[in-house]
């Protein structure tokens, strides 16, 4: 991508036309968006789609939300608001944005842009926000995930599954997942997972407890909603923790009681989203500092599929199969 860089005045992007299915998704003419103080506009490159994209396709038009979906995206700075420092015009970034990933032009609070890592290409970076965010703010942040404790992943193939492996393992904790078939088993192990449980074969809480020696682990990273309220809670160790993620609506949860307090066990959850973006700022300088010097060679990306921007519903058509392992990415330009 040359640089400098015109910015035109209008750009293609795609747009939730109404509630519905991966077909709502159309490509529509619409404004460059203007920079705000503290934002910069980025030609995107890639964009990474997400479940979040999908529940607000199945939500339809918000407006609240940006009418354009998509959570990151790689590319070029193109321009940058008055109040911004550390990142300038023809810098390779990758960034967490609140919408409008899925566009040749993207806003992003200045807080939330990473550079591209040195070993990893810039489409590839794309792979990269949502996925590291999400691991570091609920691992750290809400489970307050202490040294040499283990973990357990549901969804260990999914995009946010295969980089949490890999970067709580590289930093010392004991990694155990659960996964949909053999074949995505072996590749979490192969990530770096202690061990990995085909969920349609195992009673994964019985492994976990045969794993670990009756023990439990000591936090549960859940992507499934509340099918597994009773087990994860037998899987737990003495004050573990559960942190929930993107139940698709308004679902209650069953949960033993007795064994909760008996366990003094504690059941949360996070959204990503509505986070300030002082705290998304806060986990940006974590991830530089500490996952950043690895990305590309301890730490990959896995990139299950491609597709054009143009082809946005199939990508979400695909994501929703769930036969996929890894991260799927939309080329922009």
């Amino acid at each position: 991508m040359p640089f400098p860089d015109t910015v035109p005045a209008q750009q293609t992007g795609i747009l939730i036309s109404a509630a519905g299915g991966p077909e709502v998704l159309l490509p529509a003419t619409l404004p460059v968006p203007a920079c705000g103080p503290g934002e910069v506009l980025i030609r995107v490159a890639c964009a990474g789609v997400n479940r979040h994209d999908i529940n607000q396709r199945r939500r339809g038009p918000d407006p609240s939300h940006r009418p354009v979906p998509g959570l990151e995206v790689s590319g070029v700075v193109v321009r940058t608001g008055a109040q911004v420092a550390g990142v300038a015009a023809g810098d390779e970034v990758c960034a967490l944005v609140d919408g409008g990933g899925y566009a040749q032009y993207a806003l992003a609070d200045a807080g939330q842009v990473l550079p591209v890592p040195a070993a990893m290409s810039l489409r590839d970076a794309a792979a990269l926000p949502e996925a590291l965010f999400t691991t570091v703010h609920n691992f750290f942040n809400v489970a307050r995930l202490a040294p040499g404790e283990s973990v357990l992943i549901h969804g260990g193939t999914s995009g946010v599954g295969t980089l949490a492996i890999q970067l709580l393992s590289w930093l010392g904790h004991r990694v155990y997942t659960t996964c949909g078939s053999d074949a995505k088993c072996a590749m979490a192990e192969a990530l770096g997972a202690a061990q990995a449980f085909n969920y349609r074969e195992t009673a994964f809480e019985q492994a976990v407890l045969a794993a670990t020696g009756g023990r439990g682990v000591d936090v549960i990273l859940d992507m499934a909603g509340p099918d597994y309220g009773r087990r994860n809670v037998a899987a737990l160790a003495r004050r573990g923790r559960v942190v929930h993620l993107a139940p698709g609506g308004n679902a209650d949860i069953a949960l033993p009681l007795r064994e909760l307090m008996r366990k003094e066990a504690v059941v949360t959850g996070s959204l990503l989203r509505p986070l300030p973006d002082a705290e998304k700022a806060e986990i940006a300088r974590w991830l530089l500092a500490r996952a950043w010097p690895v990305l590309g060679t301890r730490i990959r990306p896995q990139i299950a599929l491609r597709l054009p921007l143009a082809q946005a519903g199939e990508a979400h058509a695909a994501l929703e199969r769930g036969d996929l392992a890894g991260k799927i990415l939309l080329d922009v330009q």
